[in-house]
C-alpha cells in the first residue's frame, strides 16, 4: 500500500493533483477541501489510500492520515465503493460524519450526492460501531454551509486563478449554491466556477 506521496504539486483539476515523485507525476483523486490547500510548484505532502480493481488503480489523496482512515472505513459499509466514501469526505469533516453516525443524523448523509433515505438509514447501522466518537468537537455558531464561498475561493486560487478571477467565479456561482437543498456541494461549485471562467477567458 502507499501510505503517502510527497513532492512537489505539478497540476490541478476539479478532483486531482499531480504529486511529482523522484520524477514521476502521481494523479491523485482529491476532494475539493483537499485541493483548496495545495499551490502549484509547492510541496505538499498527501496522506493516500490505493483502490485496486482488475481494469485500473486508483490513488486517493487527503489532508491527513485520519481522514484516510475514515475514506477506508466508510467503504467497509454495504454499498459504499471509493467514490461514494470520497463524495461524503467532499461533503462533511471526518468529525462530521463521526457525529452524524453517533447521533443517528439521517438528513447529514442524505446531504451528500448518491445518498438516498433508505440509504442513510442503512448507513448510520453499518457504520455505528466503526467510525467511533467525535474527536474534536464543533465550534459554536458555525455550520457546514457556512465555509462554502472560502472552500471554493481557495481552490480556485489554488488552480492558479487570480484573487479577483476567483471573486467573480465565487459570486457568479452564488445563486446556485443558494438554491441548492442543504449543503452546498463544493465539488459541483468548483466545476461550475471553472466553466464561468473558461467563458470569460
Amino acid at each position: 500500500m502507499i501510505a503517502f506521496v510527497s513532492g512537489r504539486i505539478a497540476a490541478l483539476a476539479p478532483d486531482t493533483a499531480v504529486v511529482e515523485v523522484g520524477g514521476v507525476g502521481m494523479a491523485v483523486q482529491c476532494t475539493p477541501n483537499t485541493l483548496s490547500t495545495l499551490r502549484l510548484g509547492q510541496p505538499a505532502k498527501l496522506a493516500t489510500s490505493l483502490v485496486v480493481r482488475e481494469d485500473s488503480l486508483t490513488l486517493y489523496g487527503f489532508v491527513d492520515d485520519d481522514e484516510r482512515q475514515v475514506f477506508e472505513l466508510l467503504q467497509t459499509a454495504s454499498g459504499v465503493g471509493p467514490r461514494l466514501a470520497q463524495a461524503m469526505l467532499a461533503v462533511h469533516t471526518p468529525d462530521a460524519l463521526r457525529r452524524a453516525v453517533s447521533t443517528s443524523d439521517e438528513k447529514a448523509l442524505i446531504a451528500v450526492p448518491g445518498i438516498g433515505k433508505k440509504g442513510a438509514q442503512k448507513l448510520l447501522l453499518d457504520l455505528r460501531d466503526r467510525l467511533g466518537e467525535p474527536i474534536g468537537t464543533p465550534a459554536i455558531g458555525t455550520a457546514v454551509t457556512s465555509g462554502w464561498r472560502d472552500q471554493l475561493h481557495a481552490a480556485l486560487i489554488g488552480l492558479g486563478y487570480a484573487t479577483r478571477e476567483a471573486d467573480e467565479a465565487v459570486s457568479a456561482v452564488t445563486p446556485q449554491a443558494e438554491a441548492a437543498q442543504g449543503t452546498p456541494q463544493v465539488g459541483q461549485l468548483l466545476k461550475a466556477a471553472l466553466q464561468t471562467l473558461n467563458r470569460t477567458r
